[in-house]
């Protein structure tokens, strides 16, 4: 059974800047063993539809840009591949779990509901079936995310990385923040440890200034990604990135909006601001 191919590399058009930018949940080709009980469009609500393509134009900046094939509701590689919700297995893991809060709520490693009271699944997973889904999507997507931060760092003695999705416009039932609206934007730094402050500060001025309601650590504080990645004593930050679906397409559809466009045009500016302020130590 082949796998699909786990994620894409997007290398920058010109000379490399020290800015990384993923997108782990833009992906929806199915692998083949997937086989969810859940439709197409109640996984479609699982997807940062085209985020990747929103973040497109940040190559011209000089960044990398790694995005996800998978769709996150196969595998989730923003979690931890120890963040097992054994509810969902045939047999118990054979290895140490730490299930998160995520996980808890039945959106962990793999998830258990689509959506609120919606199973993911007819059926339980083999312990097989898990470790490979981890092994083929998760293990070559988090790898290669660590070598292109590495790379940035290692070549310019410090590294912005930007872990990039797109949320719901209200939370739902699954949500910490179930019914209430959401900003345009969440920056989340998980509580300061995972970027210097004054980058959270100055990517928080280059959106609100450019007219979106931005909100710092509520309700997205960021997760596994940014966790591991973040080290700002060495000169790393990494911050997650969420974008209310309503500015850029219809959430009932997936289709485009007419804020696509200015979003875009925006996130490509945001790479480019973000490389200058670097270049002049501006943060």
């Amino acid at each position: 059974m082949a796998a699909v191919v786990p994620l894409l590399i997007h290398r920058p058009t010109g000379a490399a800047a020290p800015l990384v930018f993923d997108s782990p949940h833009s992906g929806m080709e199915y692998p083949p063993d997937f086989a969810p009980a859940a439709s197409r469009e109640q996984i479609a609500t699982t997807w940062d539809a085209h985020v990747d393509a929103l973040y497109r134009g940040v190559t011209e900046a000089g960044a990398v840009l790694l995005a996800a094939t998978f769709p996150r509701a196969y595998l989730d590689a923003n979690r931890a591949a120890d963040d097992i919700d054994q509810e969902l297995l045939d047999a118990p893991w054979p290895e140490p779990v730490a299930l998160s809060d995520h996980a808890r709520r039945g959106m962990g490693l793999i998830r258990r509901y689509v959506l609120p009271g919606v199973p993911m699944y007819r059926r339980r997973l083999s312990v097989a079936e898990v470790r490979r889904r981890i092994d083929l999507y998760h293990t070559p997507y988090r790898a290669a995310l660590g070598r292109e931060i590495d790379a940035a760092a290692g070549r310019h003695g410090r590294v912005w990385h930007f872990n990039c999705h797109s949320m719901k416009s209200r939370g739902n039932a699954m949500n910490t923040d179930s019914g209430r609206p959401r900003p345009d934007i969440v920056i989340g730094d998980r509580d300061g440890t995972s970027a210097e402050p004054a980058v959270t500060r100055w990517v928080t001025a280059y959106f609100t200034e450019r007219g979106y309601r931005v909100q710092v650590n509520d309700p997205y504080r960021g997760a596994d990604i940014v966790r591991a990645h973040g080290d700002p004593a060495r000169g790393r930050s990494s911050l997650q990135i969420e974008i209310n679906r309503a500015v850029y397409l219809d959430e009932s559809t997936c289709e485009l909006g007419l804020g696509f466009a200015r979003l875009r045009d925006d996130l490509s500016g945001f790479a480019q601001a973000a490389a200058g302020a670097m270049a002049a130590g501006a943060a």
